[in-house]
């Protein structure tokens, strides 16, 4: 299971958003966990990596989703 910190790093790497040096470090075990490839100086997804980036969006689209459709009820 992916820590919310690596999830992070997996999205900026999709998103083509450069990451701070300290995370540079981190990328490392997702590099050998077979999430994420070098391809000289740039980091790019595997099919892992962007199979777990949708895993995770579509799992923050349903939560959003039950909280939407959760009744509201206004205490007074």
């Amino acid at each position: 299971m992916l820590r919310d910190e690596q999830l992070s790093i997996l999205r900026d790497i999709s998103q083509s958003i450069a990451f701070s040096d300290d995370r540079h470090g981190k990328v490392g075990q997702l590099i050998a966990d077979g999430y994420v490839m070098k391809d000289g100086d740039l980091f790019e997804l595997t099919a892992k990596g962007v199979t777990a980036v949708e895993e995770h969006a579509a799992a923050l689209t349903e939560t959003d989703t039950e909280q939407a459709s959760a009744p509201f009820y206004r205490l007074v």
